[in-house]
């Protein structure tokens, strides 16, 4: 195969140790480009519809929610909206990192055959980080031009979320690979999206303002990376500059080399079993 020609012999020897996640990243592309459209309906359409079904349905009702420290009204429509862009863009990271990296590392073997070339499960793993990370980007781009058309939001300031939900998805496409080293199967995956992605949702200021949670929850809402996405997104939709950005990237930042480090570590063993 065409794909298989890029990730064998001297093109890959001779790369740079810090670029050699670059063929796999190409490889995954390359893929991808024959069932983007489905792809880009499944990462994209349920965003959408919740937006639509509780944005301008809720949002009539509700007309606007306070926001920050401040108590700041803002319309309920723009609230949600930068919740669910950043929503997109880590379920697009997670699920990219879980269902279909376990795909190419336990199902079709893809890992083990691309690892006989000179790059190490390293670079594989750091292939399918940015990877994900990729996709989660691509879609949160789909979906902030479609609330463009909408006329949601036309901040100049949104073009820097795009950095922001990048960040984004390689944390949890980190995460989501140390979920990934462990399973057993597809199955698995359903106690992370249970027990971990959805609270972490909800407690994380997307459909509503964290304010209104009780003060524990508060504590640990603070705790949470998602949290620090949405205080990163939410001011620039409405052209604001976020509050303690440096606090927000520098959580965003741990979490991302921790998980890292751990799905290394786990993957690794995994592969020495």
């Amino acid at each position: 195969m065409k794909t298989s020609v890029q990730l064998t012999g001297k093109p890959a020897a001779f790369l740079p140790p810090a670029l050699r996640w670059w063929p796999i990243f190409l490889r995954n592309l390359l893929v991808w480009r024959k069932l983007a459209l489905p792809s880009l309906v499944g990462n994209v359409a349920e965003p959408l519809i919740t937006l639509v079904a509780f944005g301008y349905g809720l949002g009539a009702l509700i007309g606007t929610v306070p926001w920050g420290g401040s108590g700041q009204a803002v319309p309920y429509l723009v609230f949600l909206a930068s919740g669910s862009i950043c929503m997109s863009a880590i379920n697009a990271a997670t699920f990219e990192a879980m269902f279909s990296a376990f795909s190419r590392m336990h199902v079709q073997k893809t890992w083990e055959s691309i690892m006989n070339a000179p790059i190490d499960l390293r670079d594989v793993l750091r292939a399918e980080m940015l990877w994900a990370a990729f996709k989660a980007l691509f879609s949160a781009t789909v979906i902030l031009v479609v609330m463009a058309a909408l006329d949601i939001s036309r901040s100049p300031m949104l073009l820097l979320a795009w950095p922001v939900l990048l960040l984004a998805g390689v944390v949890f496409s980190s995460m989501a690979l140390i979920v990934n080293a462990l399973a057993k199967g597809y199955d698995f995956f359903t106690y992370y999206f249970t027990l971990v992605l959805t609270p972490m949702t909800f407690l994380s200021g997307v459909f509503f303002p964290r304010e209104n949670l009780p003060t524990w929850l508060l504590a640990v809402s603070e705790c949470l990376p998602l949290t620090h996405v949405v205080e990163l997104v939410r001011p620039l939709f409405l052209g604001q500059w976020p509050a303690r950005p440096w606090l927000h990237l520098a959580v965003l930042l741990v979490y991302g080399w921790v998980a890292w480090r751990i799905a290394l570590a786990l993957t690794r063993r995994r592969f020495r079993s």
